[in-house]
């Protein structure tokens, strides 16, 4: 029994000496070379993303071109549709009196809508900038939770110790927050409130990834071609007032004689006014992919440019780093913790 006592108390005794042992010391030249892994990490983890959102975008513009070239360009420009739109402007005009303000900006409103319907539903069908930024922003986590892990075993640095680097490194400052400790142990990220927070956030931003049609480039095209054809339409119409005043039966020739009379004129017109629309509007596309490339708010990268700016903006090797979440309306992202 005594023996067994002594093996008991020998037992406690370690297990006392082990509990009590003080962190291992790291010293700050180490300290420093891990953040500077961490940061080449994540520089590396935003080229990739950048690279496969570069090529996802350069697919998605051009199924945008073959969808305008090949849909929405012949719609716009055929007889019926022409003949159609007199009748929303004269509708619209019936409805806003004398002012060519609200006509214009109604007839150009439901033209965006009609490129929305034959161009972008069918084209999101199949991808979409809000689906790239998602995936442009798993892509860049996955990396990091592939490279940064190792990087403390490299160093010789314990488990425990490294991991308390993690969770004082700040990834999302969008409440509730979340530390790179936990974004790297997230499987999936969407699992993280803050992480779905910051996507949910970058989606509504106006004109973003997830509402990018509403960019002033787009709409702009839309109300120059409204104004052209409210004016070509207007002055059409007067047609319609000399055929109320002649009578039904020579109104109806007059009206037969102008209607042929515009077909042909529009069939002449109609390469000028197809490759006119096809110019601006390929203007306006190729000025928003610069948008949804570059923006670090709002677009196709704005995950990654949040992540990564916040990430490595808080590796201050020399001191520990503290963070708090930030209220909805605040800035995402700006540096390190002071």
């Amino acid at each position: 029994m005594s023996s067994l006592r002594m093996l008991m108390f020998v037992c406690l005794a370690a297990l006392a000496g082990c509990a009590s042992d003080p962190p291992v010391q790291i010293s700050a030249s180490t300290w420093r070379q891990v953040d500077s892994d961490i940061a080449a990490a994540s520089r590396t983890a935003s080229a990739q993303a950048r690279e496969h959102a570069l090529t996802a975008m350069q697919r998605w513009m051009t199924l945008v071109y073959r969808e305008t070239d090949e849909e929405f360009i012949p719609w716009f420009s055929s007889y019926w549709t022409q003949q159609w739109l007199s009748i929303k402007v004269s509708w619209y005009k019936l409805s806003a009196g004398d002012e060519q303000d609200p006509t214009v900006n109604r007839l150009a409103l439901y033209l965006q809508e009609q490129y929305q319907e034959i161009v972008l539903e069918p084209v999101a069908e199949k991808i979409e900038p809000k689906q790239i930024m998602e995936g442009s922003t798993r892509l860049y986590v996955r990396q990091l939770q592939h490279h940064v892990p190792g990087i403390g075993q490299r160093h010789g640095i314990p488990a425990e110790q490294f991991d308390q680097r993690l969770k004082d490194i700040p990834a999302i400052t969008l409440a509730p927050g979340a530390s790179l400790y936990q974004l790297l142990h997230a499987d999936p990220p969407d699992k993280l409130p803050a992480y779905k927070a910051l996507l949910e956030r970058i989606s509504s931003t106006p004109g973003g990834a997830g509402d990018w049609s509403t960019n002033p480039g787009i709409s702009s095209v839309a109300q120059r071609t409204s104004k052209r054809l409210v004016g070509e339409l207007t002055t059409s119409g007067a047609a319609s007032a000399v055929s109320a005043m002649v009578g039904r039966a020579a109104g109806m020739t007059l009206s037969l004689g102008v209607a042929l009379f515009t077909a042909i004129a529009r069939a002449d017109e109609r390469p000028d006014t197809e490759a006119q629309l096809r110019k601006n509007l390929n203007a306006a596309f190729d000025q928003e992919w610069q948008e949804l490339v570059r923006s670090p708010e709002r677009g196709v990268l704005a995950g990654v440019h949040q992540l990564s700016g916040q990430i490595e903006g808080g590796l201050v090797w020399s001191a520990p780093v503290r963070f708090e979440p930030t209220a909805p309306g605040q800035p995402l992202w700006g540096g390190g913790s002071d």
